[in-house]
C-alpha cells in the first residue's frame, strides 16, 4: 500500500498493465454491475444544469428511464448512481455504430456542449475509490471483463497508474499523481 495524503494506494496501481480495449469488451463495464455509475455529489448538479445538453446524445429507453427515475438515484447505501435500464446499462449510455456502449455525458463534453466529461468513477474505472472517515482507499477492482485490456497494456508496457493519468489528476490533482510518479520510479529503479 502507497499512502499519499489522505489516500491509500493499492500498489496494483502500479504492478498491473492496463489500456482498454473498447474493440473486444464492448463497453461492458456501463452495463454490468449491481448499480448506474457511481456519483460525487458535485457532479448531482452538473447533471441537473447540463442535463438539456447531454439529452439529445441518449437513447429513448435512457430518457425514459431518466423521467421515471430521476437524473440520479440514490441507493439504499446513501450513495448516489446514475440510473439503469431495466437494471442493465447506463441509462446515459448509448450504443456507437460499432456496438460499442459509450458515454452520452462524454458525448456532450467532446462536442463542447458541457464541461462535464462523465462522472469521474466512470473516468477512473478499473480502479474504484472507496471513502472512509479519515481517508479513501483507492483500488484496482479486477474484473473479467478487462481481461484484453490488461493483456493490451502488459504488450504496450503501460501501467494502470499511467493509463489513467488524466482521471487520476482529475479526482486527486497534479501534486498527487506527482508524488505516485515519484513512489513508482522509486519502485521500478529498485528492481
Amino acid at each position: 500500500m502507497i499512502v499519499i495524503d489522505k489516500t491509500i494506494v493499492s500498489d496494483e496501481l502500479l504492478e498491473e498493465y492496463f489500456i482498454c480495449d473498447l474493440l473486444k469488451c464492448k463497453g461492458g463495464c456501463c452495463v454490468e454491475g449491481d448499480l448506474g455509475a457511481p456519483l460525487e455529489e458535485s457532479e448531482l448538479e452538473k447533471l441537473e444544469k447540463d442535463y438539456d445538453k447531454i439529452v439529445e446524445y441518449l437513447t429513448e429507453e435512457g430518457k425514459k428511464e431518466i423521467r421515471r427515475q430521476g437524473k440520479y438515484i440514490l441507493d439504499e447505501d446513501g450513495d448516489f448512481s446514475t440510473p439503469t435500464i431495466g437494471g442493465k446499462e447506463c441509462a446515459y449510455a448509448f450504443y456507437d455504430q460499432q456496438g460499442i456502449l459509450k458515454c452520452g455525458i462524454e458525448k456532450a463534453f467532446q462536442e463542447g456542449k458541457t464541461d462535464f466529461r462523465k462522472p469521474v468513477s466512470c473516468h477512473l474505472y478499473p480502479v474504484r475509490v472507496s471513502k472512509y472517515e479519515n481517508y479513501e482507499a483507492v483500488n484496482y477492482d479486477r474484473w473479467h471483463i478487462c481481461k484484453p485490456a490488461c493483456a493490451k497494456g502488459k504488450k504496450a508496457e503501460v501501467p494502470l497508474y499511467r493509463f489513467l493519468k488524466d482521471s487520476l489528476i482529475r479526482k486527486f490533482g497534479e501534486e498527487w499523481y506527482e508524488q505516485l510518479e515519484a513512489v513508482a520510479k522509486d519502485i521500478f529503479e529498485k528492481r
